[in-house]
């Protein structure tokens, strides 16, 4: 038995420390460690309410409008008001326009180029995979940065800027859209589809949508083999490395549920759990955080995230990474892309879900899925624009209160808690996709689901970062600034 410790995992951001011990050649456990604490809970504490809206999303320059969406959601729930339907559609469309590049992201430039690793030369089709992904040097790069380039000017005209914009309130979306500029959503959208069609799936956003087990996937696959698109190159390669049998963690899939319309949501919330085969319905009464295992100390080891207190101990004894272990119904779940679709109910992510559990091949599936799910949702939201009606109400914040914001982000199940008396922000507590994913351990002493899923990993022989260990951290797109905030 040895013990090692791989990082920085750095192609998106560098703080992020993984400790494993490995017997046989293979992971026998696992320690996360997010050794970056950063302190925006306590920064938050004694500020306007309204502060909120310009220091959170400053959090993440990645996912900045997550942040946003989560903050001004939860000065929503305080005040009591919902945004007309122009403000809910416009918020919407910038909530998915982040992900969705975000997504877009992770699969060109962070998790694809992997595969073009000298270690996989000799393996059938190398030398195609090498030219479209290598990092830098290969043909996707080209191709996919314009078009994300192109496909956030979406951004630009609804907020102004990003990231950290500020358009996005409790009462809606500070800036209207004229009709000139409803035309140009459109036509962005219809470009940002044609490149999706031709380069990323080979077929249409439906046709791909309507794929409803994995034997239509693999048919579909077969039909065209991985000269149809870019999924098809990962599912080749998929089934050549048994990527579905790679960073299997529990089966329970966390959703908040995203891009609300009236009193429903777009994408149902819930908590899909395998073990009964069922979603069950979200309350945050249910959602603790543990301490036991954080640099952080407390009144007490556990917390709801209203009563949380975020006090930082760098000499804690048995403390290993500054992430709170977040736990629904003391139970790890795991949350992101794959989960909403799970939660959502969609056939072939459930099945997915059934045959090997959240893994490397569907986590990956499960997110270009959702790209091809929101991109005609983003297209309905535009027309239902209405040029000349409100897109924003006045917002009156009552001086003592809680509110709770709960959204998605591309990475998964954000949640901001917000306590306000006599006008200021007493408590304010942030739950990040990633601090889910990469929780350590509770006070039972039961692992997060990244370190669960990298146990039964192959590391090899070989000194240096193991290619297998960096797919299954990668499957989670981890955003480490978001986790301790």
């Amino acid at each position: 038995m040895s013990r090692q410790v791989l990082g920085p995992f750095n192609r998106v951001e560098g703080d992020l420390e993984v400790t494993l011990e490995t017997l046989d050649g293979h992971v026998s456990a696992a320690w996360v460690n997010s050794p970056l604490y950063r302190g925006f809970e306590q920064i938050l504490q004694g500020k306007a309410p309204t502060d909120a809206l310009t220091l959170v999303p400053r959090i993440c320059g990645i996912c900045s409008v997550s942040q946003s969406a989560a903050a001004a959601a939860a000065l929503a729930n305080l005040a009591g008001v919902r945004p007309p339907p122009n403000g809910e559609r416009a918020n919407n469309l910038m909530l998915a326009a982040e992900n969705l590049a975000d997504h877009f992201t992770h699969f060109y430039l962070f998790f694809m180029p992997d595969f073009a690793r000298d270690a996989y030369a000799g393996m059938p089709g190398f030398d195609a995979v090498r030219a479209r992904f290598k990092a830098v040097e290969g043909s996707a790069a080209a191709d996919a940065l314009p078009a994300r380039a192109r496909f956030l000017q979406v951004m630009g005209t609804l907020a102004g800027k990003w990231p950290h914009t500020l358009s996005l309130q409790p009462g809606g979306s500070a800036r209207a859209i004229l009709p000139a500029e409803r035309v140009r959503l459109l036509s962005l959208l219809r470009e940002f589809r044609g490149w999706l069609e031709r380069h990323l799936f080979g077929d249409a956003l439906e046709a791909v949508t309507a794929l409803d087990s994995t034997d239509a996937l693999w048919a579909w696959f077969e039909a065209a083999g991985p000269a149809r698109g870019d999924l098809a190159r990962f599912l080749d390669l998929s089934r050549q490395l048994s990527l579905d049998t790679l960073g299997r963690c529990p089966e329970r899939y966390l959703s908040f549920g995203n891009y609300p319309l009236g009193r429903t949501r777009q994408v149902m919330p819930g908590v899909w759990d395998a073990a009964v085969g069922a979603v069950h319905p979200i309350d945050s009464r249910d959602i603790i955080e543990d301490l036991s295992h954080a640099w952080l100390a407390g009144s007490a080891e556990r917390h709801h995230p209203l009563a949380g207190e975020t006090h930082p101990d760098a000499d804690k004894p048995n403390a290993y990474t500054w992430c709170k272990a977040p736990r629904w119904r003391d139970k790890v779940v795991q949350c992101g892309a794959l989960a909403r679709q799970v939660v959502d109910g969609h056939p072939l992510a459930r099945e997915l879900a059934a045959h090997g559990g959240g893994n490397v091949m569907s986590r990956v599936v499960g997110r270009l899925l959702e790209i091809a799910r929101v991109v005609p949702m983003m297209e309905a939201w535009v027309r239902e624009l209405v040029p000349g009606e409100p897109f924003c109400v006045d917002t009156v914040l009552p001086d003592s209160g809680v509110g709770i914001g709960l959204v998605e982000a591309a990475r998964g199940a954000l949640g901001h808690w917000l306590v306000v008396r006599n006008g200021r922000i007493q408590n304010y507590q942030i739950i990040a996709p990633t601090t889910w994913n990469f929780s350590p351990r509770d006070a039972a002493g039961t692992p997060g689901a990244l370190e669960q899923a990298l146990v039964g990993t192959p590391v090899g022989e070989a000194a240096g970062m193991p290619l297998a260990v960096q797919h299954v951290v990668r499957s989670f797109d981890p955003c480490m600034v978001c986790t301790v905030h």
